[in-house]
């Protein structure tokens, strides 16, 4: 079959298999495509072999030749077509016997193809992070190349590394600054802008590199907080792609040293995230909340009612997010108030994971956050009553033990006093024709153990005739 007849068969194969046919029987003459030597052919045989094999197919080490020649091509058509293939199709395994002929592509006179050999070295880094890494002074000279793109894919590859030890490459926060420096400047080329924004991709994974090079690391993060607020204040543009990279900027400000003046801008930005009709943003914007929280509570309390109105709305994603941010900023001083938002929500609740989440919650936070013993025994009384079964034995065991051992001090007489008001709610409880088993447990025990201290309130006629109603 003529070469060019090939290419047009292929070209259907591959139509074939997009409609989840087999076209194996075509697979081979792919591979035979890639030797052609007209540029057209070549491309369609590496585009098929891309498309339809996978990296640990027989066949790939067929492809290795001429994937080897091509790549050392003086056409960088050809080479960028090899590359192509490259990315998708080598393992750990065949990646050595490419890694030779890869290097020189570094400095290859055309962009594309030394932004196409780093994203190749990228490749081989996620399926076998060994066999590049010598390799990381080639890639330190990527993010000071001429271009952009060269640079921006870079970004990715130092990012991975990075992620695996970052300490070896903190010393690239100060290039990372620069190159953002320049971004938020406008002085890369407006192909690179996005709405107005500029290189809105390339600020992200900077902002992430950052997170990563700043943590716990003082000196590194000063260098940052000039361009940091930078980004925040430019970012505010009312676009999506803005929001984008205001959202990623405050995870920078939220991973690095803290700074009061960069959390305050940082907390600004987020309400505008929180107070948005759209249900992205405010996730992002409660999401970014709760990192900020982890910090300083203070932001807390500026935004407490925004936040407690989102237990409100009907995007479930939403209200178990606001939960947890609910139950990072509770305080001694607001316990009171969020315990009780919290609990209308159990009671308006139909959802039964979140009602087990939220009986979760609320017993947690009473236990760390109680003002008084007997807000205690009222708050986990409302919670056996609208929880039912869903609360924990080991809370009704812990109720029982603040009864029996009281204040834990000295002063019998408040203890007794405690006592008298468990029996005064328990009494009222048993009165109640439906109580949960586990409650009702917690219930007969204390009355059974406590009631005669209140024999002038409770008769003992009154109390087994209240009893019977449950047997």
């Amino acid at each position: 079959i003529p070469w060019k007849k090939m290419k047009e068969f292929l070209v259907r194969l591959l139509y074939v298999e997009m409609l989840g046919h087999d076209g194996s029987f075509g697979y081979i003459h792919a591979v035979n495509l890639t030797s052609s030597r007209v540029m057209i052919e070549k491309r369609t045989g590496y585009l098929a072999v891309s498309l339809m094999l996978h990296q640990d197919h027989d066949l790939i080490l067929l492809l290795i030749a001429n994937i080897q020649r091509d790549m050392g091509s003086s056409n960088f058509l050809e080479v960028s077509a090899a590359l192509t293939a490259v990315m998708k199709l080598v393992n750990a395994d065949t990646a050595p016997a490419i890694l030779d002929n890869l290097m020189p592509l570094f400095n290859h006179s055309n962009e594309l193809i030394r932004k196409k050999a780093v994203m190749a070295a990228h490749a081989f880094h996620s399926k076998s992070p060994s066999s590049v890494a010598h390799l990381d002074a080639s890639f330190r000279k990527c993010l000071c190349d001429k271009d952009p793109g060269v640079m921006g894919a870079s970004l990715h590859l130092l990012f991975d590394m990075a992620k695996q030890s970052p300490d070896d490459f903190k010393d690239l926060v100060p290039s990372y600054v620069a190159i953002l420096r320049q971004i938020v400047d406008h002085r890369l080329p407006k192909d690179y802008d996005y709405h107005r924004m500029p290189a809105p991709w390339i600020q992200i994974k900077i902002l992430q590199c950052l997170a990563l090079g700043g943590a716990d690391e003082p000196s590194l993060s000063e260098q940052m907080y000039e361009v940091l607020h930078e980004v925040l204040k430019r970012a505010d543009m009312g676009i999506n792609v803005g929001y984008a990279v205001m959202y990623e900027c405050v995870r920078t400000v939220t991973s690095i040293y803290p700074n009061i003046a960069l959390l305050d801008a940082a907390a600004n930005s987020i309400s505008r995230f929180i107070t948005s009709d759209n249900h992205n943003l405010k996730y992002l914007g409660i999401k970014s909340l709760a990192a900020i929280v982890q910090i300083n509570s203070k932001y807390a309390h500026e935004h407490q009612m925004i936040v407690v109105d989102c237990l409100d709305d009907h995007d479930e994603t939403l209200k178990r997010k606001t939960l947890d941010l609910l139950f990072k900023m509770t305080t001694p001083q607001n316990v009171v108030f969020i315990a009780g938002k919290l609990m209308d929500s159990l009671q308006s609740s139909n959802d039964p994971f979140l009602r087990e989440e939220l009986v979760s919650r609320v017993t947690e936070l009473a236990e760390r956050f109680a003002p008084d013993n007997r807000w205690f025994i009222q708050t986990m009384n409302a919670v056996f009553e609208i929880g039912g079964d869903m609360v924990r034995p080991e809370i009704a065991h812990n109720l029982m033990r603040l009864i029996a051992e009281g204040t834990g001090g000295e002063d019998e007489e408040a203890d007794n006093e405690l006592r008298i008001y468990a029996v005064r709610e328990y009494f009222e409880v048993l009165s109640k024709p439906q109580v949960p088993e586990l409650f009702l447990q917690l219930v007969c025990w204390v009355l059974g153990e406590y009631s005669y201290v209140a024999e002038e309130e409770i008769p003992p006629a009154d109390l087994s005739a209240l009893s019977l109603i449950h047997i």
